[in-house]
């Protein structure tokens, strides 16, 4: 059995998960959670910032328009506690915290890099079929 094998074979009997196997379609795995993370209102937006470069709270917080604090730090956490984000301590008074990313935060941003490049290139015709499926509805 090979591993689309036994993907579907597991998806087949319900477990979601075979032998080595992630389905990011089940319902209670890794993968499936990590997409939702990574795909919230947030976290693509702070992964992009930190493809830049690292950087501290208050400066990511300005670069990522509209984000509260109490959001931006649990997206942070959340990022953290999921390897993709790390949080840099330096010495000093007060103590300077700067976040960068992982290597595997890296890889994760670079195809959400992609995926924002089309999303700008597409804005002119997303905002035309808004305005047609508009029109429609109107008349």
């Amino acid at each position: 059995m090979d591993a689309v094998d036994a993907v579907d074979a597991a998806v087949d009997d319900g477990s979601g998960s075979a032998a080595g196997a992630v389905d990011v379609f089940a319902r209670n795995g890794v993968p499936r959670a990590t997409l939702e993370t990574v795909t919230g209102r947030w976290a693509p937006l702070v992964l992009l910032a930190l493809a830049e470069r690292s950087r501290r709270f208050g400066v990511l917080r300005q670069r990522v328009q509209g984000v509260s604090e109490k959001m931006l730090a649990q997206t942070l956490r959340t990022l953290e506690r999921d390897g993709l984000v790390e949080r840099r301590l330096s010495g000093g008074v007060p103590p300077r915290v700067e976040y960068a990313l992982t290597p595997m935060g890296v890889a994760f941003a670079q195809r959400l890099r992609r995926l924002a490049d089309l999303c700008q290139e597409s804005a002119g015709e997303v905002a035309a079929a808004r305005e047609a499926y508009a029109d429609g509805l109107a008349g």
